[in-house]
């Protein structure tokens, strides 16, 4: 499975994840806990993530900045 580009809809407890392939194929739908976010990112090979601008996202924009992931915030 390989990702290149992830979208990340934050919220307050439950995050929601969508990643495609090169290709654009859908390869990963999926919920995890706030807590679980990092570990699961810090396991992904290096791509690009995109994420609404919000009030906690340039806080997770620089922790999975951290681990290596080319973050972009998108205007809502």
């Amino acid at each position: 499975m390989k990702i290149t580009t992830l979208g990340i809809d934050l919220a307050k407890s439950v995050f929601q994840l969508h990643g495609v392939d090169p290709d654009g194929v859908v390869v990963l739908q999926k919920k995890l806990r706030r807590g679980a976010v990092l570990d699961f990112l810090g396991k992904l090979d290096p791509c690009l993530i995109g994420m609404e601008a919000c009030a906690t996202s340039h806080y997770w924009a620089r922790e999975i900045a951290v681990l290596g992931h080319d973050v972009r915030l998108i205007p809502p």
